[in-house]
């Protein structure tokens, strides 16, 4: 996307303008006249997006502006990489003479690129005129639809009945709902990704005579992205006239917008209908539908469809409304599909025996995606039944899905929802394709990455950070980006793109100079590398000269081959993840990327990290979670840009949790002078770094080991300062050492999650008291009065985790305590023998764990109230207690569980397990 890179650079540029002046005097003119013209082309380069692809001339101009925005950041990086060597040498002794030839040097070398550079815009802008280009105001980038002459997604509109699978429960559903509606008018949004059969389901919905018989008239609107507003009114004017046999007004194809408005609403005036508007794009067009129907009291329904969320939920308009997440189909049903299309020539449409391994995997690779399923088994229904052949088109499946027409028509149905992003979105997206097929991406790596990378435009009044997770939200809401893990208060854990998605998606990140393959054409113009296979006959790393950004994932043995694996070479990486990397020393040449701004050696083996790693000026995450570092060397002070300092380990057992459960590191004294810092975990404890951690005012999580109960007021004061904290996590010295807590009298109003381990003499007041809380831990607590009473008032809380934090015998919730509450563990209470729930608490409850809780021998009747609980989970409990989960004499479950879906039980002393459901 050279709109991106061009945007990205204009930034940087004007930026570097700015904060670097000084270093760049003598070519400061040129940079200024570049960044300016680069501005104007940007304006037309959304023209150029649109059309590239059915213009070969065109898409080489755009990659020219491309490779320029590319040239222009490496020559000002190398630049800044002189200057800082220069400023390095300065302070040394070396000879006076030498310093000034080779300051001189380098800025010839800069000011011959520089004009070298502005030559090739120069006549980049006299092409742009031959191209007749637009400019584009800032909005979708889609095609337009009416200059198609056939749009594939008209297929979903006449699938026979006998092709479907999987669509009996959600027609249904959609059914009762139209059939129980308010008085008022409603809607149903059905929202999910492209080729998820949106469409297909809402029109055998549409269709059901048993639907038909219930309202006056109906009709049926396709939106899209392209459309003219009169043409969808005199659309809707004419089918509802022709449902209900009736003339069409006339003069209608002559009327304004105004005059269709007023005649449909008069016409539906006193009428029950029902209205479909497809595939509805933007709020503001569903607005627009909306503004235009009369809110009668007669049972009418609008159901759209839709790709995102947002859309969905501002359908909203009457009390009755629905928002139906149509799911990928169960796997049961996407093989028989599969089967029913890839071997429609079988009579019984079965998979021969040689075939099924490859043909699971491609159902696999479909993920249960109706469209991609029908059109992958379409394709190998025409081709020959041979294991060879089937394996070769699952190998290059990437080009099959560029060459074959059938498959590229499913293509530019999934990458509508690409097309249709805004530009600073498309090269988040487009990032994506860098990690694994079906890789669990984390949330929190991602936003770091695409702000090392760039991405992530800088927004006033808003963290980067908060700008990024609002980028991913928006692919999330758009059905772009998949969620696998989630928080039970919501927040995001890992997420994934589809991995026919991904395949789409690679080669349009190759023309960005993505490279995922040990061999390639032009190494020394990649600019992203990521690294997926054995590492075997891998070129050395100092043959991609111009990359930004390494990622080495699943590699094993790379590092035992120094000469392969230098970085000194490697001067303009920005990005460096060796996460999972079998490397036990820190790699020293590291920190000789001054440009360096993330920094991951996650799991890896390393125990200690050089006083180099000072020089990092610009590294603004260090990820060395997982290693052995115990301690980080004074240096670490002078990274003035750090953002995520993230130091620590767990250590895991099966059976029970040690109360040194979390290792962090010692920070040397001055710590409070890096104010840029966002999250620091975990650091061990001294009074003076308690006392200085008051000055970290952006912080939004702070974890904290090894805290004496002295330290407590100081802590708390320095707490108190951090308007942004959003997690608090602190463990005490040992079992005994008390956590006082108690001075914390205005906890940050951003604190949603909070973990105390340690001894509580007693609950501190604010915490019963902070209604923002969403997730509170106390582990060896000890505390002798009822936490579970004391904290039951808290509105927002979701997860509560009660381990060894109480000493007394019961447990009680009262009235309608925890009305938001979705998890609940209470784990290790050894004293604990009874729990009481009133009836019309935990409302909200989904899972319920109890572990080691021995002397609990009665299975809870107030179970049966909670009519949300989805999984309930025992370990280690009494004999009594697994007697009392049967009725007497026979297998089945007393009333109390009998709702609960999912019941599991495991003894770790035996090492058994029971699934109960």
């Amino acid at each position: 996307m050279a709109e991106s890179a061009v945007s990205f650079l204009v930034e940087y540029l004007g930026a570097l303008l700015v904060e670097e002046a000084r270093l760049l005097k003598g070519v400061h003119g040129e940079v200024c006249d570049i960044r300016d013209e680069l501005d104007r082309i940007k304006s037309f380069l959304r023209d150029a997006d649109t059309r590239q692809d059915t213009d070969q001339s065109l898409k080489i101009w755009v990659k020219q502006v491309r490779e320029i925005a590319y040239d222009v950041e490496d020559v000002l990086d190398k630049f800044m990489l002189g200057k800082a060597q220069e400023q390095h040498d300065s302070q040394g002794c070396i000879d006076f003479l030498y310093i000034l030839i080779k300051q001189f040097m380098v800025h010839h070398q800069t000011a011959s690129s520089i004009q070298d550079i502005k030559t090739r815009i120069g006549m980049i802008t006299e092409r742009k005129d031959a191209y007749a280009l637009n400019r584009i105001e800032q909005g979708s980038s889609s095609n337009n639809m009416s200059d198609q002459w056939y749009d594939p997604r008209l297929n979903a509109l006449f699938i026979e009945e006998a092709h479907l699978v999987g669509i009996d429960m959600p027609r249904r559903q959609l059914i009762r709902w139209l059939m129980n509606g308010d008085s008022r008018l409603s809607t149903i949004s059905v929202v999910g990704m492209g080729g998820l059969g949106k469409t297909t389901l809402v029109k055998k919905v549409y269709d059901s005579q048993q639907v038909k018989k219930c309202f006056e008239t109906y009709a049926w609107i396709t939106v899209s992205q392209s459309f003219k507003p009169e043409d969808l009114l005199r659309n809707m004017i004419k089918q509802f006239s022709e449902a209900k046999k009736d003339q069409s007004p006339e003069g209608v194809d002559a009327m304004t917008q105004v005059e269709l408005i007023q005649v449909l609403r008069s016409y539906l005036q006193n009428k029950r209908y029902v209205l479909v508007p497809d595939d509805v794009w933007e709020a503001h067009v569903w607005n627009f539908i909306g503004n235009a129907l009369p809110t009668s009291e007669y049972g009418s329904w609008v159901m759209i469809t839709t790709r995102k969320g947002d859309v969905a939920s501002s359908s909203c308009i009457g009390p009755s409304n629905h928002i139906y997440n149509l799911q990928p189909l169960h796997p049961e049903n996407a093989w028989s599909l599969f089967c029913r299309k890839a071997f429609q020539s079988n009579e019984e449409n079965s998979c021969p025996q040689e075939l099924e391994k490859l043909s699971r995997s491609f159902v696999k690779k479909c993920q249960g995606l109706p469209l991609a399923i029908v059109t992958l088994g379409s394709l190998l229904s025409m081709k020959g039944k041979t294991y060879v052949e089937w394996e070769m088109i699952h190998r290059s499946l990437g080009s099959e899905l560029e060459s074959d027409d059938n498959l590229r028509s499913m293509t530019k149905i999934l990458l509508l929802s690409f097309n249709d992003l805004p530009y600073y979105l498309k090269s988040c997206f487009l990032y994506l394709s860098i990690f694994p097929e079906d890789y669990a991406i984390k949330r929190m790596k991602l936003i770091r990455l695409w702000i090392a990378e760039g991405f992530v435009e800088r927004n006033e009044g808003r963290s980067m950070e908060e700008v990024a997770e609002g980028y991913l939200n928006v692919l999330i809401t758009r059905n772009l980006v998949l969620v696998t893990e989630r928080k039970s208060y919501g927040k995001v854990i890992t997420c994934q793109i589809h991995d026919l998605v991904r395949e789409m998606i690679i080669p349009k990140f190759r023309e960005e100079h993505f490279f995922a393959s040990s061999v390639e054409e032009n190494m020394n113009r990649i600019r992203h590398l990521s690294i997926c296979n054995d590492g075997e006959n891998f070129p050395k790393f100092d043959a991609f000269s111009r990359l930004h950004s390494l990622f080495i994932f699943g590699v094993d043995g790379l590092f035992k081959t120094p000469a392969i694996t230098s970085f000194a070479s490697l001067r303009l990486l920005k990005v460096v993840d060796l996460e999972n990397v079998s490397v036990d020393i820190f790699p020293d040449d590291l920190t000789s990327l001054l440009h360096l701004r993330y920094l991951s050696l996650e799991n890896t083996k390393i125990k200690k990290v050089p006083s180099s790693l000072g020089k990092l000026k610009n590294l603004e995450t260090l990820n060395l979670k997982g290693t052995f570092v115990c301690e980080l060397p004074v240096e670490i002070l002078k990274l003035e840009r750090l953002h995520h300092l993230l130091v620590y380990r767990y250590h895991i057992t099966v059976v029970y949790l040690p109360f040194n459960s979390v290792y962090g590191v010692k920070v040397s004294a001055g710590i409070g002078h890096m104010r840029s810092l966002q999250k620091l975990a975990c650091i061990e404890a001294e009074s003076g770094i308690i006392r200085e951690l008051g000055n970290l005012t952006q912080l939004r999580r702070l974890g904290i080991i090894k805290l004496k109960r002295e330290d407590g007021n100081d802590l708390c004061t320095s707490v108190e300062k951090m308007e942004y904290l959003q997690s608090l996590d602190v463990t005490s010295m040992d079992e005994e050492e008390v956590l006082d807590l108690h001075s914390l009298s205005h906890p940050p109003l951003p604190l949603q999650c909070l973990y105390l381990t340690g001894r509580l003499e007693k609950l501190p007041k604010w915490i019963a008291s902070f209604h923002n809380l969403v997730a509170v831990c106390l582990r060896w607590s000890r505390l002798r009065d009822d936490p579970l009473k004391a904290l039951q008032s808290l509105p927002n809380l979701v997860e509560l985790e009660l381990r060894r934090a109480f000493d007394g015998e019961e447990l009680c919730c009262e009235g309608r305590g925890y009305p938001r509450l979705k998890q609940l563990l209470l784990i290790e209470l050894m004293g604990l023998k009874k729990v009481r729930v009133d009836k019309g608490a935990m409302s909200s409850l989904e899972e319920l764990d109890i572990r080691h809780c021995e002397e609990l021998v009665e299975v809870p009747l107030w179970l049966e109230h909670l009519t949300n609980l989805k999984e309930l989970y025992l370990q280690d409990m009494s004999v009594a207690f697994l007697k009392g989960l049967r009725k007497d004499g026979v297998e089945e479950l007393v009333n109390s569980i009998q709702h609960i879906p999912l019941i599991r039980y495991t003894n770790t002393r035996e090492s058994t397990y029971w699934d109960l459901s």
